[in-house]
């Protein structure tokens, strides 16, 4: 948000390159600053082509590095990368993705973990954790987790 200069004013994502494109100023690094830092440096760029420029950035959403996300893809609601968080469990997860889809078979599920260079395969039991509600089918994820929620055969 540029203050007095709506036109320059735009929502933008950061490029994986950690970069990131405004209104007459391209490649600005964003990626490792606070959105304080990142508004200073935008000020000082718009600093060229307008008189003492105001500038708020705020973050709408966090993707994060594919290390420190929990992806989940298959027969879910909404199949997406998640921001990992401290202490986060499948069931928050699921509820993230807005659950699985009429056609998914939660308990032939699984999740991929990686361990020192190998990756483990966990069975998951969803459909005992969404349909019945049995916690115990509830775990702890870790970062960079992928769940593959399974179709089930008509």
């Amino acid at each position: 948000f540029v203050w007095g200069n709506s036109e320059l004013s735009t929502t933008g994502i950061v490029r994986p390159d950690g970069k990131f494109t405004t209104r007459l100023v391209e490649d600005l690094q964003a990626a490792g600053k606070t959105s304080t830092e990142l508004a200073r440096d935008i000020e000082e760029a718009y600093a060229r082509y307008v008189r003492q420029p105001v500038v708020s950035v705020i973050v709408n959403d966090f993707a994060g590095v594919p290390e420190q996300q929990v992806r989940v893809v298959g027969e879910a609601t909404e199949p997406k990368s998640v921001p990992y968080r401290q202490r986060m469990t499948l069931l928050d997860l699921m509820i993230r993705v807005g659950g699985m889809t009429e056609f998914a078979n939660g308990n032939g599920s699984t999740l991929v973990r990686s361990y020192g260079g190998r990756q483990e395969a966990i069975r998951l039991r969803l459909d005992d954790l969404l349909r019945d509600g049995d916690i115990s089918a509830n775990m702890a994820l870790k970062p960079g987790d992928i769940i593959i929620i399974a179709e089930s055969w008509f």
